[in-house]
């Protein structure tokens, strides 16, 4: 696929679509155009039905995302006009990573900070490398954060954590992020790409409509009771069992062999 700017890079390796964001000049800040391109990427891998998980990480050793790239505030976020564009992209950008059709993981190296934390949170699943920082240093730039931003982070890590990490804009390190579930996995950094690599694999060898499935039933979960959607619930769990991958998936276990599942 050919994308607005070469700053994002779209990788598919079979079941696996990465999403690399490529400025390590300025530790992968995001430019407007790279939150673009990350809606972009993301449009491609839900219509494409090899795709079974995306990973998103950040291009060299030190950072996942350091945030919005700064350079670009006087031109791009300096009146009340261009901030609200700037912000409606980026959120655009993030909800399409959120409610995309397939399981999502963040691979974390190095600095995770602002948007960085915002786009992991938008994953499924956060896998860091130890040695890795996590900030959200809005407090230190007088910025405002929008109402869905804060709403991720408190659905991941709960409201004391999420006033903690807003508060003092400090940052927090790997440790930290795990105990407090901000990240679900913390591994040695040079087995950091390994592992998620192996962690993919084994989610694509799933069900995929399973899978999907409970993406759609745990959305639906976090909202208030009056916002949940039953007919929706009960339609991806009766897709699944009238799906040929249930057949599969029985004949497999009885003749003691791994399932092929092909998502229909």
């Amino acid at each position: 696929m050919k994308l607005l700017t070469d700053r994002m890079i779209a990788q598919k390796d079979g079941a696996i679509g990465w999403i690399t964001f490529n400025n390590p000049a300025r530790h992968n800040a995001v430019s407007l155009s790279m939150w673009e391109g990350l809606s972009e990427i993301v449009q491609d891998y839900a219509a494409d039905p090899d795709i079974r998980v995306i990973v998103a990480k950040g291009a060299g050793e030190k950072a996942f995302v350091s945030g919005a790239d700064i350079s670009e505030f006087e031109e791009k976020r300096s009146s009340p006009e261009t901030t609200r564009l700037y912000n409606e992209t980026g959120q655009r950008a993030t909800l399409a990573l959120k409610h995309v059709n397939k399981p999502t993981i963040a691979m974390i190296r190095g600095w995770c900070v602002g948007g960085g934390v915002s786009i992991a949170l938008a994953c499924d699943m956060r896998i860091a490398a130890e040695g890795s920082s996590f900030a959200v240093p809005a407090a230190r730039l007088g910025l405002g954060y929008e109402l869905e931003g804060v709403r991720k982070l408190v659905d991941v890590v709960g409201p004391a954590f999420a006033r903690e990490i807003f508060y003092t804009a400090r940052q927090f390190t790997g440790q930290e992020a795990l105990a407090m579930g901000l990240v679900n996995r913390l591994v040695p950094a040079d087995w950091l790409e390994s592992y998620v690599r192996d962690y993919a694999a084994s989610i694509a060898a799933n069900a995929p409509l399973t899978v999907a499935s409970i993406k759609t039933l745990v959305e639906q979960a976090l909202k208030d009771e009056s916002q949940r959607d039953p007919k929706l619930c009960q339609d991806v769990v009766d897709r699944c069992f009238n799906s040929a991958d249930y057949v599969e998936g029985r004949q497999a276990f009885m003749e003691k062999r791994k399932p092929r599942f092909v998502g229909r």
